[in-house]
């Protein structure tokens, strides 16, 4: 993988730049659907690739390891020939199900016991392991083995939580560079920052991170309940430290307003899977603002969902006749609405862009984020 940084913002530490790799080339800052199981849910390929402009997916190493499994990818050749998908892949290692699974879990320093939600079986990933897992799967990118620590989380919880992540870091890294891809196109394994809420432990761990020196860098372990204004400053401390030259992937990452304040702050790279799960609960995010399409006045609203975005979906329905869907539990509904929020995600990523290039980044951000906050 190759990063060209290109443009740097003169009023903020926001930047665009490109990331090149064997599935094709990603302008940044992007926003990465998630495709957890293989898919983005109810968004079909054709219109990831063509009506959004999707230019790279996420996986689920834990749920792809589930179903339908390392064994039975490397059999049909990898992720991408599997779901039809001819663009990049990223794929995370597993580290937050296995947080948010803390009741069906038992982390130990050899790597994770958990049960399968599936069926209830019992299971194993290390550090080592989860590479393998990975390779299989066969994403361009893929995350190191790391614990989600939770929030609020005790200072010495976390601390040793943190040293634990780097000491899987180092054994990741070591199984990652002696194996090789299976596929025929090279791998990129991203280290992950963790530390919770604390400043010092942030610092150390961005430090130890950047001292491996790989590709690019992840931030990990915020969006889970701190306030934005800590994960804000956690985001900033680290960006300070991480290399200017490598990619910045804040992970889990969220809202519209988090999504420009973190580009301000340096980060590169987006996931959440807020545009699609809060699309099927009729939220929908428009360039005007958040709206609850259950809301009775827009009943007979006939105006376009979102006029102003210019994607097709925004402009071919009413918001009458998706609040009908919403209210009807029709399964187009929650297609309408999740291609509306990714449109807008993504069409948001591409004016970032433009504006850091143009270099009134700053401006523009401030004049958006009242209006993208609020709500209608």
């Amino acid at each position: 993988m190759k990063f060209d940084l290109s443009h740097q913002d003169l009023h903020s530490n926001a930047r665009a730049g490109l990331i090149h790799t064997s599935h094709g080339m990603i302008e940044t800052p992007i926003f990465m659907p998630v495709g957890t199981k293989g898919s983005v849910k109810g968004v079909h390929m054709r219109e990831l690739e063509t009506d959004i402009q999707a230019q790279i997916i996420l996986g689920n190493t834990y749920h792809l390891y589930l179903k339908p499994g390392p064994d039975f990818l490397k059999e049909v050749g990898g992720l991408h020939k599997f779901i039809g998908w001819d663009k990049p892949i990223l794929t995370d290692s597993g580290g937050y199900q296995v947080y948010s699974l803390a009741q069906q879990r038992k982390i130990t320093e050899e790597g994770v016991w958990f049960k399968s939600y599936i069926d209830g079986s019992k299971h194993f990933f290390s550090p080592e392991s989860v590479m393998d897992i990975q390779r299989a799967i066969g994403g361009d990118i893929i995350m190191a083995f790391d614990e989600c620590t939770p929030y609020p989380c005790d200072y010495q919880y976390a601390k040793r939580s943190m040293e634990m992540t780097h000491r899987w870091l180092k054994r990741c890294c070591i199984r990652f560079d002696e194996t090789e891809s299976i596929y025929g196109y090279p791998q990129t394994l991203f280290p992950i920052v963790q530390g919770s809420t604390y400043r010092d432990l942030r610092i150390q761990s961005a430090e130890t991170v950047a001292s491996f020196e790989r590709e690019a860098n992840a931030i990990g372990g915020l969006s889970v309940g701190e306030p934005a204004e800590e994960m804000y400053e956690m985001a900033d401390v680290v960006c300070q430290i991480l290399p200017k030259n490598r990619p910045r992937y804040l992970m889990g990452v969220g809202t519209p307003v988090n999504l420009l304040e973190c580009i301000a702050l340096g980060i590169d790279m987006f996931d959440c899977v807020m545009p699609t799960r809060n699309g099927r609960n009729g939220m929908l995010f428009t360039t005007q603002g958040t709206i609850n399409i259950k809301n009775k006045k827009w009943e007979k609203d006939f105006s376009p969902i979102d006029e102003s975005l210019g994607a097709y979906v925004g402009t071919l329905h009413s918001k009458a006749y998706l609040r009908h869907l919403i209210m009807n539990d029709e399964i187009l509904g929650g297609q309408i609405a999740s291609l509306q929020n990714l449109g807008f995600y993504l069409w948001l990523m591409r004016e970032a862009r433009q504006h850091i290039i143009l270099g009134d980044f700053r401006a523009w951000k401030d004049r958006m984020v009242p209006i993208i906050g609020s709500r209608l």
